[in-house]
């Protein structure tokens, strides 16, 4: 569990770019082979966002799957980018380049992040005074076997302890992969 310190939805692709006003919430997942939980990710996200009533996108950047992952990833509700560079970080790029929202929310789309929590995660942006939401996964439980020990008990928080030191943030998990931040 991660906790964080539509119009457009429903739109065809060809007419959601013709819509008024761009949407507030755009959803980035890199996906490379996760058809067992993209689909479900996709379904969490746009859920979120209609109990928000808010407009919004799914974009699903998909990394070379050769899983059916993209279909599955379309049929759920996501518009599908294909990312030929090869990475976590080149499909989060390609996936930012394609987002029109004022607001970004990221997190991998294997069903590890929780996407019905978007709310909590753009609130504190949407109130103001806060330009990025990071997730922690220490604040909630992790299952057996989800995190190496070393991860848990040594390399990040020593490194979320430096970025509350120097940085003076409340980072506890400086290495959630679940985020948002404004576009600006």
């Amino acid at each position: 569990m991660t906790v964080p310190d539509e119009l457009a939805l429903s739109l065809p692709d060809a007419q959601r770019s013709q819509a008024a006003e761009p949407p507030l919430i755009s959803v980035v997942m890199p996906c490379l082979n996760e058809a067992d939980g993209v689909g479900r990710c996709v379904q969490k996200a746009l859920t979120a966002l209609r109990q928000m009533d808010v407009t919004g996108e799914i974009i699903v950047v998909d990394n070379g799957s050769t899983d059916g992952s993209p279909e599955i990833a379309a049929k759920a509700g996501a518009r599908v980018v294909h990312e030929r560079r090869r990475g976590y970080g080149a499909a989060y790029l390609r996936g930012f380049q394609e987002a029109q929202g004022k607001y970004l929310v990221m997190g991998d789309a294997d069903d590890s992040y929780d996407f019905l929590d978007i709310p909590r995660f753009v609130e504190p942006l949407d109130k103001g005074g806060f330009d990025m939401v990071i997730g922690t996964r220490l604040k909630g439980t992790i299952l057996p076997g989800a995190m190496p020990w070393s991860h848990r008990w040594i390399n990040n928080p020593i490194l979320s302890g430096m970025l509350r030191l120097f940085f003076r943030t409340r980072v506890s998990d400086s290495h959630c992969g679940m985020r948002s931040f404004t576009r600006d």
